[in-house]
């Protein structure tokens, strides 16, 4: 199974008042094709830091980030955009996320311009309709707007987004984290269920250990800017190494989330 995403000994240290920030510190991870890795941790462990760095959205202190082994900070600012088509973010807030002014078509099909050869007129508009009911929405809601909408669904809009360019990877950073456990329910589920149907390999930010319980295959357990524990979702779960990620499952709400056992480890 090739490998996808590729971080290598990633920092970004930031200066606040004379002191160094550690934000990420020698961050190593691997993410494979079609494999859903979860990244969990409190508050403030360098998560998000993580999930902008991926993203190419801020230069790091020292490391690098590849995709498809092409290192994204070594492209030039033509070549990433070009790139940029292949990997696509979902972000926490579906309400901000998305511009109240513009129709859902508009919306979804925004990250088109990233692709000179993309479809246009009614080819486009059938693309999207497609990508709506993709998501468990109608077509016809291209001339909707954000407003009109539930929190899960202006989510499933984000994901149709997402998804428009075809990417080979998807960052979720924190994705159903704004959302009820019921709404919670259907976004994992789509995910998972795209992940099935077009391969896509995504990479799950999130501060609830129970969902990273619940469809991912690999976990890594951050803290502090730093990674503590990595390996088999269902192993680092059920016999966690580390105090840390011992006393985040302790503290995990019980989450039925896809009909699986939700799976609570008591501190030891």
């Amino acid at each position: 199974m090739a490998e996808i995403l590729k971080v290598q000994n990633l920092s970004r240290h930031y200066t606040l008042n004379g002191s160094t920030i550690r934000a990420l510190d020698d961050v190593t991870l691997g993410l494979d094709e079609g494999r859903i890795l979860g990244v969990v941790g409190e508050s403030g462990s360098g998560k998000s830091t993580l999930a902008k760095q991926v993203m190419a959205l801020d230069t790091p202190t020292s490391g690098e980030v590849l995709l498809d082994g092409r290192s994204l900070f070594a492209l030039s600012p033509r070549q990433l955009r070009a790139a940029r088509r292949n990997f696509q973010m979902v972000f926490q807030d579906p309400y901000s996320s998305l511009d109240p002014r513009h129709d859902v078509g508009r919306i979804i099909a925004e990250p088109l311009h990233l692709d000179p050869a993309a479809p246009k007129g009614a080819e486009r508009r059938e693309l999207v309709g497609e990508l709506l009911e993709d998501v468990g929405l109608s077509a016809s809601d291209v001339t909707r707007y954000p407003h009109e909408f539930s929190g899960g669904q202006r989510q499933r809009i984000a994901i149709a987004r997402a998804l428009i360019t075809k990417p080979r990877l998807l960052v979720a950073d924190e994705a159903t984290s704004a959302l009820d456990l019921t709404v919670q329910k259907q976004i994992l589920e789509l995910i998972l269920k795209l992940r099935e149907e077009h391969g896509i390999s995504v990479l799950f930010i999130t501060h609830n250990i129970g969902v990273v319980d619940e469809i991912c295959d690999e976990v890594a357990v951050m803290q502090h800017g730093r990674l503590v524990e990595t390996g088999p979702a269902r192993a680092v779960l059920d016999a966690p190494r580390e105090d840390y990620t011992r006393r985040l499952l302790a503290a995990e709400p019980t989450l039925e989330v896809i009909g699986r056992r939700s799976r609570r480890v008591a501190a030891r």
